[in-house]
């Protein structure tokens, strides 16, 4: 049965534009383009939306999961996009995202479970490293405890595997809060009617390049969410 559901934001966030690239921030739950793993959903994507705001079509150079927020690279011709991509393909591309997690994380150490292709069956070695910037314990009771913990994860993904650090963080016993695939439902539930937040708190914050085509080096910065503000707010958390 197919999903139709409306457009979240009548515009979307541009963070960097030249001649060749435009970089936005991607809200919470939308779709960049229509694809297999979406084909019950109909809405308007992400493509769509920036096509009718910047007048031209954009091709994509990597991807983000429906479900998380942040940075993302698309180009003005098919031409650029392997250039592009080469970056990924070649580990010139440093990512950084920023998630909430159940409990108290370790202070740093990475992940290097393999991981499964949902498709395909097949696993593939995946390597993503993380520190914990801050933690919180809430007098909020969940089940089965008196009370909940969480922490703020910064997380460096080496690997660029599907769901991979939804996956990596469930695998170490921290799943992202708000994931409804592979988290704890009593948490996000918390979260829903204690907080009114709905959406997987996983943000891929930034992206640190060299442009394939001018060479020079680029910082790409996407903003917190509004639900991210009013938790750093919430638990005393400084915004990274």
């Amino acid at each position: 049965m197919n999903t139709s559901v409306q457009p979240l934001v009548d515009s979307i966030e541009i963070v960097f534009e030249d001649d060749y690239m435009v970089a936005v921030n991607k809200p919470n739950n939308f779709l960049i383009h229509q694809s297999h793993y979406a084909r019950n959903i109909t809405e308007t994507t992400l493509l769509e939306i920036l096509q009718q705001q910047l007048g031209f079509p954009l091709f994509p150079v990597h991807r983000l999961d429906r479900k998380t927020s942040g940075i993302l690279l698309l180009v003005k011709d098919k031409s650029f996009v392997a250039p592009f991509q080469a970056l990924f393909t070649n580990n010139r591309i440093t990512k950084k995202y920023f998630a909430i997690v159940r409990g108290f994380s370790p202070p740093a150490g990475k992940i290097d479970s393999l991981v499964k292709n949902d498709d395909t069956g097949v696993y593939k070695a995946a390597l993503t490293h993380y520190t914990t910037v801050s933690s919180v314990e809430l007098d909020i009771p969940v089940h089965p405890y008196t009370k909940s913990r969480y922490s703020l994860m910064e997380l460096t993904p080496k690997t660029g595997r599907m769901h991979q650090l939804r996956k990596h963080l469930n695998k170490i016993n921290h799943p992202i809060v708000g994931d409804y695939k592979y988290g704890d439902r009593f948490h996000n539930r918390m979260y829903e009617t204690q907080f009114n937040c709905h959406y997987l708190f996983l943000h891929a914050q930034q992206i640190e390049l060299e442009h394939p085509l001018f060479h020079q080096k680029m910082i790409l910065t996407a903003d917190f969410p509004e639900d991210w503000l009013k938790l750093f707010n919430e638990f005393n958390w400084q915004q990274p």
